[in-house]
């Protein structure tokens, strides 16, 4: 309801009004994700991904057309999330007469994804190689462990 419609002018009938404005907007904020929240999810649907296992290692291969590797970045949090992320810009062209873009289809902006390792995998032995404008992430994996040995037990004659 808005007060000023019915001659309420006065400030402090402003300052009601927007206080009860604002409860209506704390209740929508509550539910609703946060911009970066947002931001974050269209990155990681926009940025397709392959994984592939081998019997020594998992690879992640992402198509990352005309990007330099400053503009990529390829970390590994809580010492299992390996996290593949970076910015493609636009070019900028600043001549007087340059050309306008007339149709814009390729995809400007920040992305990322992020992967759980398996438990198998060596977050220490990471390399990333991008070549042709598609980046392989290769994750070696851990070595099997070593079969236990049954323990002999001498027995005692008493």
């Amino acid at each position: 309801m808005d007060l000023r419609m019915m001659a309420f002018d006065s400030p402090l009938f402003s300052v009601l009004q927007h206080l009860h404005d604002a409860g209506d907007d704390s209740e929508k904020s509550v539910s609703a994700p946060t911009r970066t929240y947002v931001r974050d999810a269209k990155a990681m649907a926009a940025t397709p991904a392959d994984v592939m296992e081998y019997p020594n290692s998992y690879a992640f291969v992402i198509d990352m057309p005309g990007l330099k590797s400053g503009d990529i970045k390829v970390q590994v949090e809580d010492d299992n999330v390996l996290v593949i992320s970076g910015e493609r810009r636009r070019q900028e062209e600043e001549k007087e007469g340059a050309a306008k873009y007339v149709r814009m289809e390729r995809r400007v902006g920040k992305f990322m994804r992020k992967f759980v390792l398996p438990e198998n995998a060596n977050p220490d032995k990471i390399s990333a190689v991008c070549q042709d404008g598609v980046l392989t992430v290769t994750v070696e994996k851990l070595p099997p462990p070593e079969p236990k040995k049954p323990k002999t037990i001498e027995v005692k004659i008493a």
